[in-house]
């Protein structure tokens, strides 16, 4: 039995799906929610259903019997609360016999040493947590979303182009659904065990090269701005996402743009057996239609 957490979420939903499509039966692959009004789409396709908070140990360890390998994906809540929240989903896990934890860490040059530490050494703390348990482990550490790039690029990227003050820092942008179907193979495959995998494309693009691969694309120039922070928080204000979000998101520009997430590592040919889509085949997807 393979148990997904986080099933809600964009990458848990893209892992089950990749699930699927190699041919794990619905019945072998179980969805932890929290919310009982989201897990309809899960029964619909025949995938078991339990509910967990990663907050509440004793309803992971219910949530967590007979249950094989266990995909932990990284919580979404309160930064703060999130190391936590992991080492009572491990801890469950352990108790319960699962017999293999897979982890979606995160992939900088260095996460204790970033100047995002604050928002992101959970994630070296959880890794650090699941090496010292007798339980095997695979840690995957993703990079940024492609998906990410239209949000953080601005408003109206075709007509007023990208804009982000990222620098000349690059990333090798990988898309949530080629993540997901990495995260497959691990939970499918033999010979993962106590290993640590870098889930990026082979190659790390900045946002002024990106500006370029969509000019070339619609055949017309698209600019590459880089607004002061303050104008770049303000605008995703505008756009939505609260004081504390923008400022977040904005802390990641400034990781882009002194190279943090340029690490040159990637081992998502091995695990796929094929290069990853390319970055310009993402976008032709996005703004080439």
């Amino acid at each position: 039995m393979i148990l997904v957490t986080g099933a809600t979420g964009n990458l848990g939903k893209a892992t089950i799906n990749s699930l699927l499509n190699k041919g794990i039966a619905a019945n072998d692959i179980t969805a932890l929610v929290r919310d009982e009004s989201k897990s309809h789409e899960f029964k619909s396709k025949g995938i078991q259903v339990r509910f967990g908070d990663y907050q509440n140990f004793e309803s992971l360890k219910s949530a967590f019997k007979d249950v094989d390998k266990l995909l932990l994906i990284s919580s979404s809540s309160e930064i703060a609360h999130r190391f936590e929240q992991h080492k009572n989903v491990i801890n469950a896990a352990k108790d319960t016999g699962v017999s293999h934890i897979i982890y979606t860490s995160f992939a900088m040059k260095d996460l204790r040493r970033s100047i995002m530490a604050g928002d992101v050494q959970y994630h070296a703390d959880t890794s650090d947590y699941l090496k010292q348990l007798a339980v095997p482990y695979t840690l995957m550490a993703n990079t940024m979303y492609a998906d990410m790039i239209p949000m953080l690029s601005g408003n109206n990227i075709l007509n007023e182009g990208v804009s982000i003050p990222a620098g000349n820092g690059k990333v090798p942008f990988l898309p949530i659904k080629e993540m997901a179907e990495a995260l497959a193979v691990v939970l499918t495959t033999d010979g993962h065990e106590d290993k640590e995998y870098v889930i990026a494309a082979d190659t790390a693009f900045s946002f002024a090269e990106i500006a370029k691969q969509i000019s070339d694309i619609l055949g017309k120039r698209v600019a590459y701005d880089q607004p002061p922070i303050d104008v770049y928080i303000a605008r995703l204000v505008q756009n939505g996402f609260s004081e504390d979000d923008s400022a977040y998101l904005t802390r990641y520009s400034e990781a882009i743009a002194t190279g943090e997430f340029d690490t040159n590592k990637s081992d998502v040919k091995q695990l796929l057996g094929r290069s990853p889509i390319s970055l310009r085949d993402f976008l032709i997807r996005i703004f080439g239609q």
